[in-house]
């Protein structure tokens, strides 16, 4: 028997319990948006709450990400009356006003190698080459404004907070390690000696007609201990799933991940102090959940995104018939789609973190 989503339904455009998300559109379509549902009543929302979020991410904000000019004004259209949520369905849409289709006219019949091309056609029959359609990194813009209304529900005493870790082979040095520089460079980059080593690098591959890829780091903290729940509810399972949804997510770690596959038992495990309300952890190589539930230490998930697929540098690939062909994408894309994928997975870590807290309270009353 097949599998279905939680509302009994195969489509697998929504995620979430409680706090459900539904997107929409196509990177080529005349708009793109998400449907949220699960939001609470009374909570202070308004277009301008949810734009600053989307500005973090869209395109054309430096030479390191796609030249695709898109303003992501998102418009409101439902779930709120002045000013404050209904805990009605609140419907966004954000227009794409920026698509160049006939870029990408020339390889309509031939599959680009690492792509969503041949799966769909082979799934569905039928795909959408101008930009990749629902496979492109344009769907990720729903998420992020989603992802706003889901830190207006976990409100201001919990912090979410992504950074670039690593592009190419190039990783951040931990000691260097500052939240403070990832505002001040075009990389969302910790450490601001490597954000220089990162742009002269990322040039050359821009200027090469490729692609390369990256690690990215989020956080939470502020999260009390109890939420999430065991077995098949885990809060780790779920962020796992949430972040290898992003397009090009290929790894996700939790905490000290796969770090802790060469550590001893006694390394591993998180020494527990007397605390004042709460035990005190020595370290946190479990990243903040254990058994699948938030311990009240800072949540840590890492993610790994492959290199863009589009890319100019031709490839060897079939045609639709299953005739041997080359390939090489013209048209704007990111040499580094990691850069952009930041501000997605904060998105993320709070769609998840909404969904538990209300799941949480459901349960437990409080």
């Amino acid at each position: 028997m097949a599998s279905k989503d939680a509302d009994g339904t195969m489509s697998h455009n929504s995620y979430g319990q409680l706090f459900r998300v539904t997107t929409w559109g196509e990177s080529h379509g005349p708009a793109i948006g998400c449907v949220v549902d699960g939001t609470p009543p009374r909570l202070p929302l308004a277009e301008g709450d949810i734009q600053p979020w989307l500005d973090r991410r869209r395109p054309g904000t430096s030479r390191f990400v796609t030249q695709r000019r898109e303003a992501d004004r998102v418009r409101i259209l439902s779930g709120t009356q002045d000013g404050l949520t209904t805990g009605t369905p609140i419907s966004l849409m954000i227009e794409n006003t920026d698509q160049r289709s006939k870029d990408y006219a020339e390889i309509a019949d031939r599959f680009r190698p690492g792509h969503a091309d041949y799966t769909y056609q082979a799934k569905y029959g039928i795909r959408d080459p101008r930009g990749g359609g629902r496979a492109s990194a344009r769907e990720t813009a729903c998420r992020v404004a989603a992802g706003a209304i889901a830190r207006k529900i976990l409100g201001d005493g919990i912090e979410i907070r992504g950074a670039l870790r690593q592009i190419g082979e190039h990783a951040v040095d931990e000691d260097r390690w500052d939240w403070q520089a990832v505002g001040g460079n075009s990389f969302w980059c910790p450490d601001a000696a490597m954000a220089v080593t990162w742009e002269s690098y990322l040039e050359d591959i821009r200027k090469a007609g490729s692609s390369v890829g990256a690690v990215v780091e989020v956080q939470a903290t502020g999260l009390p201990a109890g939420w999430g729940a065991p077995v098949y509810g885990k809060l780790d399972a779920e962020l796992a799933a949430a972040m290898m949804s992003i397009n090009a997510v290929k790894g996700v770690e939790i905490g000290g991940g796969f770090a802790t596959a060469a550590m001893r038992g006694e390394m591993a495990a998180d020494e527990m102090l007397p605390g004042n309300d709460a035990p005190l952890f020595a370290s946190n190589h479990a990243g903040g959940i254990l058994g699948g539930i938030s311990s009240g230490q800072d949540i840590v998930v890492r993610f790994a995104v492959k290199p863009t697929s589009s890319i100019r540098v031709p490839r060897r690939t079939v045609d639709q018939a299953g005739q041997a062909t080359e390939i090489a994408t013209q048209g704007r894309h990111d040499p580094c789609v990691g850069i952009r994928a930041v501000p997605v997975g904060e998105a993320m870590m709070a769609c998840v973190l909404a969904d538990h807290l209300l799941r949480h309270r459901a349960q437990m009353g409080d």
